[in-house]
């Protein structure tokens, strides 16, 4: 385990084990050094998406900040975990073979149980009953999927730009036969996030300084050079046979617990009909919002406009409702 302060911040970054021997799971925790009584409805766990992982983007500084410590500054024990085959988890040994040698890898059900046992280490280390959950894209279903299936553990859930049926492919999905993973590109990434942005606003929404910090701390430690890194295929044939077949992967009606969606209006890889959709199906959420942000692509939180991200999940997670 290492641990460093830095502006009144603790940083914990340890590696817990999967239900697979071998694999172990990248887990970062920040809070306030202040900080010495954990409560339950102060502690979240962030999932990140399909092709990047949650340690280069919830914990991204820009602007010297990121979305982890201002959560962590508001008083809140913050945890992300890198599900396997991402970031700084284990990568599986398909991954260290050729991609063409094993079919994809790490689908929905596998990263389901990768997000199961982050969650029991955090509730067993401060002996909580529940934990807030944040996802956005793919980890949006991880956490939906959890959720449903451990209800009694979930305080309240977050979804950023959430997962449902499509009829256009996936923006991950090249076509073509799948192998256990891809090969993702740096200079591919900024043209995929800027998609469905008009051309003016593209350097107001992402400044390129942004994005080459975002670029260097997803790129720099892949394994395979400074510009490229392998993403493991599973959501892209999870999404060939659920959601571009009608099948969803869980089931909004299942979940009991308030509910949050965060949607932003250029979403190309979630359109809006997706979220809309979603939201109309929580139909045992004791409450449930829905926030929609302007000028926000798909990655909404690492844009210009995060702080109005920050600011509705800072009320939705202090929200007490009267009883």
């Amino acid at each position: 385990m290492h641990q460093s302060i830095t502006d009144s911040i603790i940083c914990e970054e340890m590696m817990i084990p999967s239900d697979t021997a071998g694999i172990e799971l990248f887990v970062r925790r920040k809070r306030r050094s202040d900080l010495t009584r954990f409560s339950a409805d102060r502690t979240v766990l962030f999932v990140a998406g399909s092709t990047y992982p949650a340690s280069a983007s919830f914990d991204l500084r820009l602007d010297g900040i990121s979305w982890m410590d201002r959560l962590a500054h508001g008083g809140n024990d913050v945890y992300l975990v890198d599900v396997r085959g991402y970031g700084r988890s284990t990568l599986p040994p398909e991954m260290e073979a050729p991609a063409t040698d094993n079919p994809p890898i790490v689908r929905t059900p596998v990263a389901v149980r990768d997000v199961a046992s982050a969650a029991a280490f955090i509730r067993s280390r401060r002996d909580l009953e529940t934990i807030n959950l944040i996802g956005w894209s793919w980890g949006t279903t991880l956490m939906s999927r959890y959720a449903s299936e451990n209800a009694a553990h979930v305080g309240k859930l977050v979804l950023i730009a959430p997962q449902w049926l499509r009829t256009s492919p996936s923006a991950a999905d090249t076509g073509g036969p799948l192998g256990a993973y891809r090969i993702v590109e740096r200079t591919a990434a900024s043209n995929r996030w800027l998609s469905g942005v008009p051309d003016d606003k593209k350097n107001a929404i992402l400044p390129p300084a942004w994005f080459d910090t975002w670029a260097e701390a997803t790129f720099a430690s892949t394994g395979v050079g400074r510009d490229k890194l392998r993403a493991p295929n599973g959501t892209v044939q999870d999404s060939r046979d659920y959601w571009a077949a009608g099948k969803p992967l869980y089931d909004p009606a299942l979940l009991t617990m308030p509910v949050l969606i965060v949607h932003a209006e250029w979403d190309r890889d979630c359109p809006m009909d997706m979220a809309q959709t979603v939201f109309g199906k929580l139909s045992a959420a004791p409450y449930r919002r829905w926030v929609e942000i302007g000028e926000g692509t798909h990655s909404v939180f690492m844009e210009k406009n995060r702080w109005q991200v920050f600011d509705a999940v800072d009320d939705f997670l202090a929200d007490r409702p009267a009883s």
